[in-house]
């Protein structure tokens, strides 16, 4: 036996389903195949310059060089209040229901540490981020699948979930806009939620990393404009979308006093906090001039039509999505959503994501990243009109 076995955590994690994709891509590359991926949700338009300039003027104080709060600076804290305010209408406190994260990912990541013990059950929806998942497993819980259809317009039915699954549940995650079926819930579906956690006992996780991508005029509420939602839950947001600011690492969660006390003691004892200067330029983005925001929907939304209608002339099932920057898109007849991606690979170099990638409930369906210029969304169209399926 080796030394560096594996810690059972690790065994429990689920293989890695797009190991062979990117193995082709490599060898495709190789050929010297142009390739197209649509595969990533990581914005290819730069951060705006304000942002930036904020950075390096913040970046050259030396009081910034120093060990950040673990909890974030106050004035960022203070930002994220006032912009639910202006936002959602939401009132939040910020020294105890606000808390700065290395990006939303880390938060979400880090809170089952906070709250479930050995055994405990998680309710996940499936297909989804696979963090969710993975966040369970490593705190020793057990993850359950609420599958998302399409029939049930991909939210989650709360009425089918066992009452003894019910029970045991300390955690229910939702992620609306949604990754990777760009879905969108209203009110009424977070009231039904916020109905369930409390005869259940269950705390709610929202990622809402994609509220501020939004199409035609909609614009997604957040969970905890519902009555009694900060009571059982915790919002997470981040900038990297909003602000096409996926390397900076910054995002926030927001809510329940106590779900905020519990991940900041988690925090505390894994990481020393977010670089002050990138707060600096997360308090200029939150509450300077929004209208790259509305530019970057707008590029996104026109990003949308091009491929909705080029990919509906080829007889794809796609329905334009409200929110996100993704299309969640059926495979042909005959395919599997890994055969389908495979085949784009190889035979015209693009990469899409397979469906079942991101859970079992995701198998026939394939995800398309709007990450891509014009003109390299209007080669790909070209592409797939040379091939039959």
């Amino acid at each position: 036996m080796t030394i560096f076995e594996k810690a059972e955590r690790l065994k429990q994690l689920p293989p890695y389903l797009f190991k062979e994709i990117d193995r082709k891509k490599r060898e495709v590359m190789a050929r010297g195949v142009d390739i197209i991926d649509l595969g990533v949700g990581d914005p290819d338009i730069p951060t705006p310059p304000h942002i930036i300039d904020a950075l390096k003027k913040a970046a050259d104080d030396p009081a910034n060089h120093r060990y950040p709060s673990y909890s974030g600076m106050p004035a960022f804290r203070e930002t994220v209040a006032e912009w639910y305010g202006k936002r959602f209408g939401v009132t939040l406190d910020p020294p105890t229901e606000v808390i700065t994260l290395i990006g939303s990912k880390e938060g979400i990541a880090h809170f089952p540490l906070a709250f479930i013990n050995a055994g405990d059950i998680a309710l996940v929806p499936s297909p989804a981020y696979p963090v969710y998942r993975i966040a369970t497993l490593f705190a020793g819980g057990e993850p359950y699948t609420m599958p998302l259809l399409k029939e049930n317009d991909f939210l989650p039915d709360l009425n089918v979930i066992p009452s003894d699954v019910a029970d045991r549940a300390r955690i229910l995650v939702i992620n609306y806009p949604n990754n990777p079926t760009s879905a969108t819930a209203d009110e009424e579906f977070f009231s039904r939620v916020v109905a369930f956690a409390r005869k259940h006992g269950i705390i709610v996780c929202h990622d809402a990393a994609y509220t501020e991508m939004a199409f035609d005029g909609y614009s997604p509420p957040s969970f905890l404009e519902v009555d009694g939602a900060k009571e059982i839950g915790l919002e997470f947001h981040s900038l990297s979308k909003t602000y096409n600011m996926t390397g900076w690492r910054v995002g926030f969660a927001a809510g329940n006093r106590e779900g905020i006390e519990g991940l900041g003691a988690i925090k505390s004892n894994i990481d020393s906090g977010v670089f002050q200067a990138v707060q600096l330029a997360g308090i200029k983005a939150l509450r300077g001039d929004q209208s790259c925001v509305r530019e970057m929907a707008s590029t996104y939304q026109a990003r949308r039509d091009l491929m909705i209608s080029g990919l509906k002339d080829m007889g794809f099932e796609v329905d334009p999505p409200k929110a996100t920057f993704y299309l969640w898109i059926q495979v042909p007849e005959g395919y599997s959503s890994a055969s389908f991606a495979t085949r784009l690979l190889e035979e015209a170099g693009l990469v899409v994501t397979p469906g079942n990638g991101f859970g079992e409930p995701g198998e026939g369906y394939f995800r398309i990243a709007l990450t891509q210029t014009m003109d390299r969304l209007s080669e790909t169209l070209e592409r797939l009109k040379k091939m039959s399926f």
